[in-house]
């Protein structure tokens, strides 16, 4: 197996793991979608990103492979922290677990949200507010 869909392991907590892929596919006219697999307890979670007006699914011209994104937001589905992102938020939902797909999309605004979250630094207590 390629690098690029090499299984990797994910361990949210003591009794909560995941093993995880990512792949590209493309044809049957359909459009080009990024695949994020999810394993667990005998259960393949599959959640999909469809390329489609205003969003983009990696391994085209202007991106890479693993990567999803709209206007505003990009995402690297090869990263642990977004696949860690994606799996809270699926399960804050009561989404996960489950033996079947989901649309990325509907996940897609909250776990950038919270990702660039996460990548801004608080503010020190003695910063004045405002620019």
């Amino acid at each position: 197996m390629s690098d690029k869909r090499r299984r990797r392991t994910l361990v949210v907590d003591e009794t909560t793991t995941y093993v995880w892929t990512v792949r590209h596919l493309h044809g049957d006219g359909q459009p080009c979608r990024e695949i994020l697999t999810l394993h667990r307890d005998g259960r393949r979670t599959r959640i999909v990103f469809r390329d489609g007006e205003g969003r983009y699914s990696g391994g085209g011209a202007y991106t890479h492979s693993g990567g999803v994104g709209d206007r505003r937001h990009h995402l690297n589905l090869h990263e642990p922290a977004v696949v860690r992102a994606f799996v809270d938020e699926a399960v804050e939902r009561g989404l996960l677990p489950l033996d079947g797909e989901l649309d990325g999309w509907e996940l897609f605004t909250a776990v950038a949200l919270s990702r660039a979250a996460a990548a801004t630094p608080a503010a020190p207590p003695d910063c004045p507010p405002g620019p």
